[in-house]
């Protein structure tokens, strides 16, 4: 039998021989499924841009009001620090009416104003405008009509308008996250907001769920449920809940990734003998054998134009990744260095990766740039796993340990910004980071 390096395999492995051991090594207790997550700057931000985010005028008549949604979204980033500007009087609502030479006294060098106005509908009008107090010229203006219920989203739609205008990179504020957690015998797969807010369980379970993974579009969810006593793949919408077998062939059926077209899965399967990979449509059917190998191909991970993917295999005695050209049945190993590398993701942009690796048993996230092979370790370990990127690539979001306990965390691409993401009493695992909306 072929030695099982690889940490869904090794799941797989004792699931089989004793399940209830499996679960309380493998997947680890939460709070209540509908907890909410909390996220903590822990490091980095040295050099964030000073912005000042006036609290919106008429916002005080609302339960819940929009600047301080975007001040958190832009703070939680890293690369903003908020200048007040509450004590600046008369208070600006809008562009024309910001003193830019006062904000600039206070260290300011953007400014947000904006105001809040309920309509005879029933409706809310929201009007923002961002001021570059250095150029001292106004960037944006913008109205949205919207339903109180719709508050906290469009204030991440304000932030995201932010965030590109001042850095020239797409916000993920509006983005969603899916993770795993249980409680007692119960798991769930849940997903919430990017700040951790309105956490949602779209499946509960008694047995394990493993790898969840959003559709390109965001509409649909993949992952392994162990239900029938066997790892079997699902995809369920997330519009209406309902689901499809993809993959519950003899032996295992792990490891799902999306084509970014969204028509089609690759999938590790074992029903030939070893775990293998495959294609098998998003609807389900007949499986299509890749690659062959002595050794475990699993971990499949698209590249964005959909012509390659990568993956980790032990196929050359310790496990590596390699990227597989799907027209050309070529195969070629990526990492070269280190006795241990394994889940790849790659960068949206094509041109690198972030994987896990074992540096003096410190288990790390990492990034690799294709053309150079730099390596560069973005975590410290010991034991940081499951990488999910961000779909602007600023960002890396995994599962690591903090304080005794499993927590998320993220990690800006480069390193020098750090969250820890949780709750207390809470743990949670396997992160996946939702597209651009």
């Amino acid at each position: 039998m072929v030695k099982c390096f690889f940490k869904h395999c090794e799941f797989l492995r004792r699931a089989g021989a004793a399940l209830g051991a499996a679960l309380l090594m493998l997947l680890l207790l939460s709070s209540p499924a509908r907890a909410q997550l909390t996220i903590e700057i822990i490091g980095g931000g040295g050099a964030a841009m000073p912005i000042s985010i006036v609290p919106f005028a008429g916002e005080a008549d609302f339960p819940l009001g929009i600047s301080g949604v975007v001040g958190g979204d832009l703070t939680r980033s890293g690369r903003f620090r908020q200048i007040d500007g509450a004590g600046i009087l008369p208070r600006p609502a809008t562009a024309e009416e910001v003193n830019i030479s006062l904000f600039r006294t206070r260290g300011a060098d953007a400014v947000v104003v904006g105001s809040m106005r309920a309509l005879p509908s029933g409706n809310v009008e929201v009007r923002f405008a961002l001021v570059d107090a250095v150029k001292q010229q106004t960037l944006t203006n913008m109205t949205y009509t919207v339903t109180q219920q719709q508050f906290r989203a469009t204030a991440h739609k304000i932030a995201d308008v932010i965030y590109e205008k001042l850095t020239g990179e797409p916000g993920v504020f509006s983005t969603r996250i899916a993770y795993i957690t249980q409680q007692g015998k119960q798991h769930q797969l849940q997903i919430a907001d990017a700040d951790g807010d309105n956490p949602q369980t779209i499946v509960s379970s008694k047995d394990p769920l493993i790898s969840p993974r959003f559709s390109p579009d965001g509409s649909r969810i993949a992952y392994v449920s162990f239900e029938d006593r066997k790892p079997v793949v699902y995809v369920q919408s997330l519009l209406d809940g309902k689901r499809v077998v993809v993959a519950n062939f003899r032996g295992s059926n792990s490891a799902p990734a999306w084509s970014p077209d969204g028509t089609q899965l690759a999938v590790t399967l074992s029903r030939d003998g070893g775990s293998q990979l495959f294609l098998v449509s998003a609807t389900g059917g007949q499986p299509k054998r890749l690659m062959s190998s002595p050794g475990i191909d699993t971990e499949a991970a698209f590249m964005p134009d959909g012509q390659s993917l990568l993956f980790a295999s032990d196929r050359g005695g310790t496990p590596q990744i390699y990227r597989f050209w799907i027209g050309e049945g070529r195969t070629e190993r990526v990492t070269m260095e280190g006795a241990y590398n394994v889940s790849p993701q790659p960068l949206p942009d094509g041109k690198g990766m972030v994987f896990v690796r074992r540096d003096s048993g410190r288990m790390q996230i990492a990034t690799m740039d294709f053309q150079t092979r730099q390596v560069l370790a973005l975590t410290p370990g010991p034991m940081d796993e499951s990488p999910a990127i961000a779909p602007n690539g600023r960002y890396v979001l995994y599962a690591g340990q903090s304080g005794g306990r499993n927590v998320l965390a993220a990690v800006s691409i480069d390193g020098t910004i750090r969250q820890r993401i949780g709750a207390l009493a809470q743990q949670v695992r396997e992160p996946s980071w939702g597209p651009l909306l």
